[in-house]
């Protein structure tokens, strides 16, 4: 069964989705600072930026044409992921999670965003549904145009809605602030070859769960999906 056995409609304005891993587009430096932490984490999944590398607040600011503090607040993002280490009076340096520590966060990330998609299976509204069907159909668009980055974003507004879905705040919060960890791992490996597609796939299938109020369907559908992106990372990360 897929998204076309469901009766079309007219689908309503995406509705709006709180956020708590970003903050408030009128809050220049914090968005400059969202902006540097995905450049940065690029550099580092890709190698550009090789472990124990010094990132240097002033030489950081200096190439990006920024003050330091956006620099700053991207750093601190990054040691949060992982990526980066803050030693000390001796600065930050390029990390490398330890394999069990990136388990831990892959494995918290698909438990979360299961509870997530099994609530919203139950809750989400009428208007909520066709939404998530509206950014599921903009992916799937966008599964054809080969762009990573721009699928990434949208990517974020589809789990966003989910989240928001399970009309339950705290857990939505817990979900949010979990994927800032993992974002630049699940970021990267929609860079592997036919990946967009594969998660296009995987997105349908929680998608349908959702639309039918299958809560087991939906949560189990959701954890496969976060599991099969976490082996997606490790293939990329052999890869570069």
């Amino acid at each position: 069964m897929t998204l076309d056995d469901f009766p079309p409609g007219t689908l309503p304005a995406e509705p709006m989705v709180p956020r708590v891993d970003r903050a408030s587009p009128s809050v220049q430096k914090v968005t400059r600072a969202e902006e540097l932490r995905l450049q940065l984490a690029d550099e580092i999944v890709r190698g550009t930026l090789a472990p124990g590398a010094p990132l240097d607040e002033t030489d950081i600011a200096r190439r990006f044409s920024v003050s330091r503090t956006p620099v700053r607040e991207a750093l601190r993002q990054l040691v949060a992921s992982g990526l980066v280490e803050a030693r000390p009076h001796r600065g930050a340096v390029v990390a490398q999670p330890s394999i069990e520590r990136l388990t831990g966060m892959f494995e918290a990330m698909a438990e979360l965003e299961a509870l997530c998609a099994g609530l919203a299976a139950e809750r989400m509204s009428a208007a909520e549904r066709h939404g998530l069907e509206a950014i599921h159909e903009e992916l799937r668009v966008l599964s054809y145009a080969g762009n990573p980055d721009r699928f990434h974003e949208v990517n974020e507004r589809f789990h966003n809605a989910i989240y928001a879905g399970s009309q339950n705040g705290y857990i939505a919060e817990i979900t949010l602030a979990t994927r800032v960890r993992v974002q630049p791992f699940r970021r990267a490996q929609f860079r592997n070859l036919g990946r967009l597609a594969k998660s296009q796939a995987e997105h349908d299938r929680v998608v349908v769960a959702i639309m039918r109020g299958d809560k087991q369907g939906a949560a189990a559908a959701m954890r496969a999906h976060i599991e099969l992106v976490r082996g997606e990372y490790e293939i990329y990360a052999v890869s570069v």
